[in-house]
This record gives structure tokens, C-alpha cells and sequence, in this order.
């Protein structure tokens, strides 16, 4: 086709026994931003991963500018003008952003660092970008990373741009910035492709909308006929109501009280600063904010896996407790001091889906049954030999069934699945032990909308049984739309605590980002 800048051609790549993608024809046009839709395991990645040389076909041609060409790896992708921004970015911690630019392209030429700050102002100045050439990476925010990695693309000469779930750990204002440029780099000529799950982003932004199922290519429908419904209809091959529900918060009570949390990492840089909030049965509290403002520091202190300053307290009030304190209120227990395994001996009722699937939720070596044991392991016995597997796969099978689990067995060791498909045996496994509070952390991180309205849907009917859920999500939309109230991070600190019902978006954004002018002069104090 005379105006294609990608054309693939049947085809395929398998992974032993499965099929990633199944002889797939689709045409990607010059000058276009073109949204890859399909849920987890439809083939997006691995179609974008053959295209910038990091997998090879086993069947099929691509074509370039209506020319068949031979990816074998990124160097031939970056010769044909080629560029993917991962959702994982790789840039080098240590290096500048001009160092960024310029590491693998001439290991022999020298650094002009006057010129390639030139080069770096030309293309920001052409596409609206913000950057500084001096600027280490282990001192940008995630945005600034992001902005590198585009930069560090077009600086390679890239006409074909493919950006994986760019907005992931975006907030509202910064994606809007980020739409502003793509489309600036589309009147420029450059191809722009998007894998996304977002789908208000993919019909605010982009030309054309294509679609995998199942590793086969469905159609590509132009973004101004299309709407969430159609899409998600295409995607999954039958109507999905996209409606996140937000029950009724009814008789509340208290379950946890958080005082005074302060927290360093594990370089002594404090990441906490006196945090304070109560969270109720049967309610979601959202929590809000730039990844790396301390989310994860918060959970997992709760948690028992991090430690903390002193004067901190985090009590729990069992609903089944018949201790009252002085006063003839339910005694809480405090948990500040306790590891996890002290915790559930407590009879304290507590899941946590961690940021971390594999390094800290599962064992990537073990299948599904071993993984469903492994939680409680400590307490039913001393060696798998003699541990009785009934239960606990009768528990992966139906999570592998209720969350469409894909998977070639149980016993499959999870590290072998997809990055949405472990993240569905984390969630099933911590919800599945019916716990007092639930705190998860990105538990649609990677997840279709199929799945991740699955998982909205979960959360809620804990939720009406009394559950206290901690939600930790990236996308304020779901956000506003799920939880009840949501906690902005802003810094370590607490920035506000706002309803989920009135709260606006554009507010949450601003308070993500800005520390408010009475927590700055505490601060300066």
C-alpha cells in the first residue's frame, strides 16, 4: 500500500505450544496514531516486540515503506527508523540525559556535550518537550524518564515511534502534555503507535484503533465511529458493562488507625513524613500519587515488611474482638513491630497485593497449586511433601476458571505466564483467604478492561461484606469512580483526604504534584 509506512503480512510467532500471534495482516499508515488494543495474551507486545527487532517471526514478512525488510534485532529497528518506548524504561541511572542519548550509537566518538545539548534543544523546541542534558536519571521523575526515552528515540532519527501504556504513572496533567506531543510529532510525519488499556485516552488521541484477540488480528476501526462499548466488544468478542459500581459505604467501623508513620528506604532518605488517616469496613480508600511518592513505603509498613520510626502506630480493631478498652471501645492490637508471619499468629485478617508480583507475592519458580499454599505454609507444616494439595488446587482452578487465568496447566510455574496472568493469581490468592482488610497495590497493573472491571467488581463485593479495602491505582478515572475516599501522596506526605464522589479530577493532579502552601512552611520550619 502506497501510503503504509508498517504492513505485516501473515504474520506468526509461537512460544512453544502457544500461539502468540496467528498469521496477523494489518497495515499501520505514515503520519497516524494508531491505539493497539487487545486484552492480556492477545499478542500486542509481542507484534510491537517483532517490529523493533527484540522477537523474529516464524512466519510472515513485514514491510517498511512498502519494502519487505529483515528485523533480526533493535540495531536493524533503529536502521529502518524504528523506536519502542518500553513501559519498563532503559536508560542508564548514573548517566546524564545526554550521556542517555548517545550510549551504544559510536562507542568511539567523543562527547561534545555542547552540541548534543544543542541537538536536545532542537528537537524539545520542534515537539514541546521539557529536559534538562545535564540531568542525572536516578534524579528525574517518571515523566522526565519518559520524555528521555522519546527524546533518546527521535535523537536516533525514529519516523516510526512505538510507545507501550506511556500514561501508566502519568497524572491527568502530565498525560495531556504527552497527547500534546505525540500529536505535534504526528504533524511532523512520524507514525505513532500506542499500547494502551486506557480507552478514553485511546479515543481523545489517536487516528485508528486496531485490534488483536487471541493473537488473531480482528480490525482496525477509525476513532471517530468508535466508543468503549464497541471496543470492548471487539476486544473480547461479546458485550462487557463497563460501569464501576461504588456501593453505599453502610455500617462503617473502624479497622485500622494509622499515627504519626514516618519511614526511611533503604538508602536512610526519609520517604514517609508523619502520616495519618483511619480506614473503615466497608469502604475503599483510594490512595493517589505520583509512582515512587511513597505508596509502596505505606503498604508494606502496614504490612509488617517495613520498618519504622519511632512514635509511629498502626492499630487494628477486630470485628470479632469482644476486648474493650477503657472506655468501652473495641481494643485494638498494634502492629508496628510485628513481621508478617506475627500478624496472621495474631489472628489479625490482613492481604496485601504487592507492587512487586514475583519478587515479593509469588514464586515464579512454583505453579499455581504451590503458590495458593505457600501463604499459609508456615502454619499447616514443615514440608510440602506432607502438606495436603486438595484444597489449594481447588482453589487455583478456580481462579484460574472465575479470572481467566491463562495458563497451558496449574503446575506451570507462574515466572513462565504473562505479567497480567500472575497478577490474576495474586489478586484471586488474596482475596480468595476472606480477609478483615484488603490492600492492594496496582491490581490491574498490565490488566485488559475485561479483567480489570473483573477485579473492580471483586473489590467491591468485599467490600459489601464488610471488608476495609486500600486501593493504590495509577488511573485517577477509576479512582474517583471506585473509591470512597481517596488520600493524596504528595512527597511522602498526606496532601489531602478528599470524597470520592465530589472529588474532581484536575484537583487530585494538582495535589499529587504540588505540596499544599501550609505543608510547605512546616516543611521550611
Amino acid at each position: 500500500m502506497a501510503d503504509a509506512a508498517i504492513e505485516f503480512k501473515n504474520v506468526t510467532k509461537r512460544f512453544g505450544s502457544v500461539v502468540a500471534n496467528d498469521h496477523v495482516s494489518m497495515t499501520v499508515n505514515k503520519g497516524e496514531i494508531l491505539s493497539l488494543l487487545g486484552e492480556n495474551g492477545s499478542g500486542k507486545t509481542s507484534l510491537m516486540n517483532m517490529l523493533s527487532g527484540i522477537y523474529f517471526p516464524d512466519e510472515g514478512e513485514i514491510f517498511i515503506n512498502g519494502e519487505p525488510v529483515t528485523i533480526r534485532d533493535p540495531k536493524d529497528a533503529y536502521a529502518l527508523k524504528i523506536g519502542m518506548v518500553h513501559q519498563h524504561f532503559k536508560l542508564v541511572d548514573v548517566f546524564t540525559a545526554a550521556e542517555n542519548l548517545i550510549v551504544g550509537i559510536d562507542p568511539g566518538k567523543k562527547l561534545d556535550r555542547k552540541e548534543i545539548a544543542g541537538e536536545i534543544k532542537d528537537i524539545c523546541d520542534k515537539y514541546g518537550f521539557v529536559i534538562d542534558p545535564g540531568k542525572k536519571v536516578y534524579d528525574m521523575s517518571v515523566s522526565e524518564k519518559q520524555t528521555l526515552e522519546i527524546v533518546k528515540m527521535l535523537y536516533r532519527g525514529a519516523d516510526i515511534l512505538i510507545l507501550d501504556e506511556p500514561t501508566a504513572v502519568l497524572t491527568p496533567q502530565e498525560s495531556e502534555h504527552l497527547f500534546s506531543v505525540i500529536k505535534n510529532m504526528k504533524k511532523d510525519g512520524k507514525t505513532v503507535i500506542i499500547i494502551t488499556h486506557k480507552l478514553h485516552e485511546v479515543l481523545s488521541v489517536s487516528d485508528r484503533v486496531a485490534i488483536l484477540r487471541k493473537g488473531k488480528y480482528i480490525e482496525t476501526v477509525l476513532t471517530g465511529e468508535a466508543d468503549e462499548e464497541k471496543l470492548t466488544e471487539l476486544m473480547v468478542g461479546r458485550h462487557v458493562e463497563l460501569n464501576i459500581e461504588r456501593p453505599e459505604v453502610k455500617n462503617k467501623e473502624l479497622r485500622l488507625s494509622v499515627k504519626n508513620l514516618n519511614c526511611v528506604n533503604s538508602e536512610d532518605q526519609q520517604v514517609l513524613f508523619d502520616i495519618n488517616f483511619d480506614l473503615y469496613g466497608g469502604e475503599i480508600l483510594g490512595i493517589a500519587g505520583i509512582s515512587g511518592n511513597g505508596q509502596k513505603e505505606l503498604l508494606e509498613a502496614i504490612a509488617g515488611l517495613q520498618k519504622t520510626q519511632s512514635g509511629a502506630s498502626v492499630v487494628y480493631y477486630d470485628p470479632e474482638s469482644d476486648k474493650k478498652d477503657d472506655d468501652g471501645k473495641s481494643a485494638g492490637m498494634e502492629m508496628i513491630g510485628l513481621s508478617p508471619r506475627m500478624i496472621r499468629e495474631k489472628g489479625i485478617h490482613l492481604s496485601f497485593v504487592p507492587e512487586d508480583r514475583l519478587g515479593m507475592g509469588l514464586v515464579g519458580s512454583m505453579g499455581m497449586t504451590e503458590n495458593m499454599m505457600i501463604r499459609d505454609y508456615s502454619t499447616a507444616s514443615k514440608s510440602l511433601l506432607f502438606t495436603d494439595k486438595k484444597k489449594p488446587r481447588e482453589l487455583a482452578e478456580e481462579i484460574k476458571e472465575s479470572l481467566g487465568v491463562v495458563t497451558p496447566d496449574i503446575s506451570t510455574p507462574v515466572s513462565r505466564l504473562s505479567g497480567g496472568n500472575v497478577q490474576k493469581v495474586l489478586v484471586g490468592r488474596e482475596i480468595a483467604v476472606a480477609p478483615t482488610v484488603l490492600m492492594t497495590a496496582y491490581a490491574v497493573r498490565g490488566l485488559d478492561i475485561n479483567t480489570s472491571y473483573t477485579i473492580y467488581d471483586l473489590l467491591n463485593e468485599q467490600k459489601k461484606k464488610g471488608v476495609a479495602i486500600i486501593y493504590v491505582g495509577e488511573d485517577l478515572d477509576v479512582i474517583l469512580a471506585l473509591c470512597d475516599r481517596i488520600l493524596v501522596l504528595c512527597d511522602g506526605h498526606v496532601n489531602g483526604i478528599l470524597n470520592g464522589a465530589e472529588a474532581r479530577k484536575e484537583e487530585v493532579g494538582l495535589l499529587m504534584t504540588e505540596l499544599k502552601e501550609k505543608r510547605r512552611e512546616e516543611i521550611a520550619e
